[in-house]
């Protein structure tokens, strides 16, 4: 086993690997996990108890997560005076599954965002964010029940790898008078000016990942989110390159919604088709039935998978994963909520949900299906954290330790779900 000067490995735990496009997943793996600033001291703690609860129920002493602590964010830059240490970064790529609380963004530069950063360092290029609801949770809409999506954003490109610049720079100045004198734009002299790139490359492997998730996970339909009826070489070629992926190498596989022509769907078929980024907002408030895998460009994927969390009570409960080439990074999708840090008082079960995603990752999905029935089962009971409580009548305060302790309390109770039940 490798060894590294920041962290030591547990003698245990065994290395995860990749091969053949698939993980070779050992009994113990070892799991690198980031604790997170401001409330990820209180949340990553609550998380790992009801992982390794919901592991040893279902596997007993056969199979077991082997944690070690690695370090970004506040922690890191206390430690050793960097925000994203060089083997933070190694040991995600090394162990290839982890765990991360939220991080801060520093103020000042060299850094947009810690988890952009971690993103696209590490090539996840594919932000994987599921919208279920779990009965019990208050939500702002009559029919929460309908919705059940998978949301895959793009995560590499449009505004995350934007270049920009300020009004009244050079820079500025020059490309303006480039794109007025030369391309005969019009665009403004006192304007700020950004690019955002979409390439056939980052589309088509996003888009590919998205349609064999709808094909391993027994999804209906794949569809296609952009604004291609106005930015028609970015947006508009998102959709063109997506639905070439979906013919060329998905041809047996799937059928094109204007194919159908409202004919039934041939049996063992996904249905590929596209809707504009502003009409889906809308059509997953009055019709999420219909929609099922959704693949989006970065900033449209952004508002996409925020909205449709708001659908079934929030980031609280709203899980995501930044997945690359069999490299996985899971995180809680909220900010670090820096007020209540210590407190032992907010809800964990983003992070909670985002590692029974990690579960489902390894092909462990006994210990996954365990976790939702005992975290629903906690919430039908109302003994929930105060973001829930004050929402519900007659409802029990509990603690994020405390709750953590009720939904593994659950879990002991429930019998092992069939592989197959799980989604």
């Amino acid at each position: 086993m490798r060894k590294f000067k920041t962290f030591t490995v547990p003698r245990e735990g065994e290395k995860i690997s990749f091969k053949n496009k698939k993980l070779l997943v050992p009994d113990y793996p070892v799991i690198p996990y980031i604790e997170g600033d401001g409330i990820g001291t209180d949340i990553m703690p609550a998380a790992q108890k009801v992982l390794n609860a919901a592991v040893e129920k279902s596997y007993g002493p056969g199979r077991k997560l082997v944690w070690v602590e690695i370090f970004a964010g506040e922690k890191a830059f206390k430690k050793y005076g960097e925000w994203i240490p060089k083997e933070t970064y190694e040991a995600i790529r090394f162990f290839m599954v982890s765990l991360k609380g939220p991080l801060t963004t520093p103020i000042g530069g060299g850094y947009r965002s810690l988890n952009v950063t971690l993103r696209q360092i590490l090539d996840l290029y594919a932000c994987v964010r599921p919208v279920r609801y779990f009965e019990g949770v208050p939500a702002p809409v009559k029919s929460p029940q309908d919705v059940n999506l998978v949301i895959f954003r793009e995560n590499t490109e449009d505004v995350y790898a934007g270049l920009e610049w300020k009004k009244g720079t050079p820079e500025a100045k020059k490309l303006i008078s480039f794109l007025n004198k030369t391309l005969k734009a019009r665009v403004r002299p006192d304007s700020g000016v950004g690019i955002k790139p979409i390439s056939a490359f980052a589309t088509k492997r996003l888009v590919r990942k998205a349609l064999q998730y709808a094909l391993d996970n027994n999804r209906k339909t794949v569809t296609l989110i952009h604004k291609g009826n106005i930015m028609k070489f970015t947006e508009g070629a998102f959709r063109d390159w997506g639905y070439e992926v979906a013919k060329k190498e998905f041809g047996k596989l799937t059928v094109l919604e204007e194919e159908l022509r409202g004919a039934e769907v041939p049996p063992g078929k996904i249905v590929v088709n596209d809707r504009i980024a502003d009409s889906i907002f809308q059509q997953i408030l009055i019709r999420p039935k219909e929609y099922d895998v959704l693949a989006c460009p970065n900033l449209v994927g952004d508002f996409l998978s925020d909205a449709a969390a708001a659908q079934v009570g929030g980031l609280g409960m709203a899980p995501g994963g930044n997945i690359g080439e069999g490299t996985a990074l899971f995180e809680a999708t909220h900010g670090t909520a820096p007020k209540y840090a210590g407190q032992n008082k907010v809800n964990p079960g983003s992070l909670i949900l985002s590692g029974a995603m990690l579960l489902e990752y390894l092909g462990w999905k006994e210990a996954a299906g365990l976790i939702y029935a005992g975290l629903e089962k906690a919430l039908r009971q109302k003994t929930v954290t105060y973001d829930l409580e004050r929402q519900m009548s007659g409802a029990q305060l509990v603690s994020t330790s405390g709750f953590a302790d009720r939904i593994v309390a659950h879990l002991n109770e429930s019998r092992l779900p069939q592989p197959e039940a799980v989604s």
